[in-house]
């Protein structure tokens, strides 16, 4: 990753946590980072602050949703809480429990909320699963054994109708079927389980929710592609926002205003900024859109409407929103009006998309809008380490998050990010295997990722997050290859030209590139002139076999989201990009090498 300095500009005001960490290194040779400051209380359930909320702000608007009109709906906390113990009730009626949990199979939507907080509400754990897995494939092997692992009691989707294939192959007698789409004669409607009425066998279940019981079971591939049913507690949940309010310390001030698409069955979406807004007592406008090209406009129609507070986005969406910002002065203006903090997560943000968002704010408001960067898992309820007030550059992923222990396990060259804390899962779904792997002898969770400090003189400076372990590979002269920060150096090389960049190469003589064009960047004579150049002075730069690509495609056909290329936060998948893109990979290394490859020959230094 760069290290780039952070330019110093006038800032808006906000008030952000220390970030001071304590190092200590020990005899094993591994070291321990924590923050200086340590968690303060949290309570027991995160599903308690809509009591809170209910009580302390009935009237607030909670979660804001298009009608059918195409108006703004909002639903208060005391709607929610209401609509919450009504359908709990329903779902003990039906004998939901910890061994039959609930199934979401659609998107973002209040009715999803309701399911979601009624059943952590009486202790049934939710499982919010990936509409792709019903939407996409056309086997739903994924899809049948998620609902083997789980052994569902009732199972929700907003509209039957796009996923009737995906609910016959995965039908049983014991599950029931719960939409919001009227007149599907197979489903019972929602509106009826929110009609029901609320007894003290709510309350009485309720009673019995404590910090150790399980609120979520999130599924994520992983780097074996088979889903991983992740553990999140009660206790993961609510300490986890407390560590999140210890950093981002504004959050206490003022009922945040998010506008935000990030799918609740991903944990940036469904447990850091929903709940987010539900411990902090804000409001989330639910934007339908998402970061593709036929997705983007109903982003757009939605930030014309509302300004954010803090904005989340993974970096295909800021890239995204820029092209939008700089065409549209009104949207530009009411974007920033109150815009308090920017957040990027899922993958490293690109520095010239970072300079842009910054020059943008410049340009409107006369101060920088501080940008926050973080590293964490679905495992880590996410967040774990967060950047700081100092501000960061592209890669820079900071220090600890109070509470949080990471540590640093030397593997070859590099150093394995390990974590331990209260917000730390307690394991997988019914996987022992996993389980047994998945934690050191010190119960630290091994994340499987690299990381290295922005400055190893200075460690207050914080972290850079150096790659994937997993994704690293050998050259055929034995060389390792170090893909993340090779990955990230391109990127801010070739500026605006790629959206993404894929490297491959394991056991050939020298490594490739496929490259995936940004919006706007044409396929031609000039494009790829411009990358063969470009390409080569960074050759010049890193000239070694392992740091620089010798072979590169442009590539004319997007990433696809349907065949898993890209994700629902969309970022890509790296490894499914290469196995659905074999023929090119081999086309790299053809010889004779096709007109399409770009051969790289840096020019050498006499």
């Amino acid at each position: 990753m760069t290290n780039s300095q952070p330019v110093s500009r006038p800032v808006r005001a906000v008030r952000i946590g220390s970030a001071d960490p304590t190092i200590e290194h020990r005899a094993n040779g591994c070291t321990y980072v924590r923050a200086s400051s340590g968690l303060g209380a949290y309570p027991d359930t995160l599903s308690a602050r809509l009591d809170h909320w209910a009580r302390e702000a009935p009237d607030r608007a909670f979660l804001v949703e298009r009608g059918a009109e195409g108006s703004w709906v909002p639903a208060t906390f005391a709607d929610m809480h209401a609509r919450v113990r009504a359908v709990g009730q329903a779902l003990l009626d039906r004998g939901l429990s910890p061994g039959r949990p609930l199934v979401i199979l659609s998107g973002n939507s209040v009715d999803h909320a309701t399911l979601a907080l009624a059943a952590m509400h009486i202790g049934v754990p939710c499982a919010p699963i990936s509409p792709a897995y019903s939407l996409l494939s056309q086997d739903h092997h994924a899809l049948r054994s998620i609902f083997d692992r789980l052994e569902p009691g009732l199972v929700f989707v907003d509209d039957v109708g796009p996923f009737e294939s995906a609910l016959r192959a995965v039908s049983r007698p014991d599950i029931e079927l719960v939409s919001s789409s009227p007149g599907s004669r197979q489903a019972t409607p929602f509106a009826d389980l929110v009609a029901t009425r609320a007894t003290a066998g709510v309350d009485a279940a309720n009673a019995n929710v404590g910090p150790d019981t399980i609120a979520k079971v999130l599924f994520t591939s992983g780097s074996t592609g088979r889903p991983k049913g992740v553990i999140n507690t009660q206790r993961m949940l609510a300490a986890n926002q407390a560590m999140i309010q210890a950093r981002l310390a504004f959050l206490a001030d003022a009922p945040p205003v998010l506008c935000d698409w990030l799918p609740w069955n991903h944990t940036f979406g469904g447990n850091h900024n929903f709940g987010l807004t539900l411990f902090h007592g804000g409001t989330m406008y639910l934007d339908r859109g998402r970061p593709t090209p036929e997705g983007f406009g109903e982003t757009i129609r939605a930030l014309q409407d509302v300004a954010p507070t803090v904005y989340f986005n993974v970096p295909r969406g800021y890239e995204m929103l820029v092209s939008h910002l700089r065409d549209d002065v009104r949207l530009c203006e009411r974007f920033f009006s109150r815009l308090q903090l920017f957040f990027c997560a899922a993958a490293g943000l690109p520095q010239h998309v970072w300079d842009a968002l910054q020059e943008l704010a410049i340009r409107t408001s006369g101060e920088e809008i501080l940008m926050i960067t973080g590293f964490g898992a679905t495992e880590t309820a996410p967040a774990a380490v967060y950047t700081g007030r100092e501000g960061a550059a592209s890669g820079w992923i900071g220090v600890p998050l109070p509470g949080v222990e990471l540590k640093l396990v030397p593997v070859g060259e590099k150093l394995e990010a390990r974590l331990r804390g209260p917000s730390v899962t307690p394991g997988y779904w019914r996987d022992n295997e996993l389980n047994a792997a998945a934690f050191d002898d010190e119960g630290f969770y091994r994340m499987g990722d690299a990381v290295r400090w922005v400055d190893p003189h200075a460690p207050t400076r914080g972290l850079i997050f150096d790659g994937r372990l997993n994704e690293d590979f050998k050259l055929s002269s034995g060389t390792w290859v170090s893909v993340g920060p090779l990955r990230a150096r391109l990127l801010l090389h070739l500026g605006g030209l790629l959206q993404d960049v894929v490297i491959v190469g394991p056991s050939r003589g020298s490594l490739g590139a496929l490259l995936f064009p940004a919006a706007g960047v044409a396929d031609d004579a000039a494009t790829r002139t411009r990358l063969r150049t470009l390409l080569q002075d960074f050759a010049v730069q890193y000239p070694a076999s392992s740091t620089h690509v010798a072979r590169a495609l442009l590539l004319t056909e997007p990433p696809s989201f349907a065949a898993g290329e890209m994700t629902d936060k969309g970022s890509l998948n790296q490894k499914a990009v290469m196995a659905r893109r074999a023929r090119e990979v081999d086309e790299l290394y053809d010889s004779p090498c096709s007109d399409r490859v770009m051969l790289i020959q840096p020019a050498r230094h006499g």
